[in-house]
C-alpha cells in the first residue's frame, strides 16, 4: 500500500439511478461525466491534477491538494446547477438527472489492488449516502444538493470567499453506522422528524421540478337522490335511494353532461303549490312561472 497523501475528495451521485433501464443509465453516466468535467475545467483543475474512480451511479475524484478548493466550490455552486438545468430542459422525463454532491478533504492511500482506502474517504462516502442529503435534494426545485465536510467548512467555507457564501451553509449532524458526523449542507435543511428514506414521498424519477401533483380533494358525500312518489294531485312522499355519487349525470344537449344537481322522477306527480301547467309546452324560455306548478296527470275536477 502507498503512503497516505492529502487529497480533496469530490463525489457526485445520480438520484434514483437504479429506477432507469440500461439505455437510460448509459445516457445518464455520459451526462454525469460531462457535468463533472465541465465543473472541474471551470475550476481550473485539469486531468493532471485529478484521479477518477467510477462507482456506477456516481463518480469519485481525488484532486491534488494544491488545486484551489474555493474555485472548485464556486464551480459546483454555479456551473453544475446551470448545466443540469440546460440538460433537463431538453431531456425526456426518464432521462432527467439530479445530483447529490460532497466535497471533503483528507488522506487517501492506494492498496495493492489499486483501490483507494482511508477513513476520510469512508466518511465522505457516508455523507453522500446520508438520508438527510437525499431529503434535501428531494425537497428542492433545483437539481443539485451539496454537502461539505467539517474540515472543508472550517478551512475554506467559513472564510466567506467570493462565490462561496458561508451564510448559505448550515451545520448538520449525519448519523452513520460509524457514529454521527458533523457536516455543512448548502441551502435549506430538511425539517427534523420527517421520512428521510431514499424512496420517500415526493422524490421524482426525473428532475427539474418533476414532482407528483398534490392529491385532488375528495368530493363531498351526498345522502342519495330524492325520489317522489304518490297518487294524482298529491305532493307525494320522499325517500332516499341508493348513493349516486358514482353515477354519471344524464346527457344534456348533444350528449354533454347536464350541469347542476339531478332530480329523478319515477312515476306519480310533482307539485309546487299555486297554478297549473299541463300538456306539451313549446317555445318557453327565459320567463318565470309563479304559483302552483303540477307535472303529471290531473283530473278535471281538480282544475276548478
Amino acid at each position: 500500500m502507498t503512503h497516505p497523501v492529502s487529497r480533496t475528495i469530490l463525489l457526485l451521485d445520480i438520484e434514483r439511478f437504479s429506477d432507469r433501464d440500461d439505455v437510460e443509465q448509459a445516457y445518464l453516466r455520459r451526462m454525469l461525466y460531462d457535468v463533472t468535467d465541465r465543473a472541474l475545467e471551470t475550476a481550473g483543475i485539469d486531468e493532471t491534477l485529478r484521479t477518477r474512480a467510477d462507482r456506477g451511479d456516481s463518480v469519485m475524484e481525488l484532486i491534488d491538494a494544491n488545486a484551489p478548493v474555493t474555485a472548485l466550490l464556486r464551480a459546483l455552486l454555479t456551473e453544475v446547477p446551470m448545466h443540469l438545468r440546460a440538460l433537463n430542459r431538453m431531456a425526456s422525463r426518464s432521462a432527467q438527472m439530479r445530483l447529490r454532491g460532497v466535497v471533503a478533504g483528507g488522506y487517501v492511500a492506494v492498496d495493492d489492488l489499486d483501490g483507494w482506502v482511508g477513513s476520510d474517504l469512508n466518511h465522505a462516502c457516508r455523507l453522500l449516502d446520508a438520508a438527510l442529503l437525499r431529503a434535501a435534494l428531494r425537497e428542492r426545485p433545483d437539481d443539485f444538493a451539496l454537502c461539505v465536510s467539517d474540515s472543508v467548512y472550517q478551512g475554506v467555507v467559513r472564510h466567506d470567499h467570493p462565490g462561496v457564501p458561508a451564510a448559505d451553509f448550515h451545520q448538520v449532524t449525519v448519523g452513520t453506522k460509524n457514529g454521527p458526523l458533523t457536516a455543512w449542507l448548502h441551502g435549506p435543511v430538511p425539517p427534523a422528524g420527517e421520512d428521510h428514506g431514499e424512496q420517500g414521498a415526493g422524490e421524482a424519477p426525473g428532475g427539474s421540478g418533476d414532482r407528483p401533483a398534490p392529491a385532488t380533494p375528495a368530493a363531498p358525500e351526498t345522502t342519495g337522490t330524492t325520489e317522489t312518489t304518490g297518487d294524482t294531485g298529491d305532493t307525494g312522499t320522499t325517500r332516499d335511494t341508493e348513493d349516486t355519487r358514482n353515477r354519471p349525470a344524464p346527457a344534456a344537449h348533444r350528449g354533454a353532461p347536464a350541469p347542476g344537481p339531478v332530480l329523478d322522477v319515477n312515476g306519480g306527480s310533482v307539485s309546487f303549490g299555486g297554478g297549473y301547467v299541463a300538456g306539451d309546452q313549446h317555445g318557453v324560455s327565459g320567463g318565470r312561472v309563479t304559483g302552483d306548478v303540477v307535472m303529471g296527470s290531473k283530473t278535471d275536477g281538480d282544475r276548478s
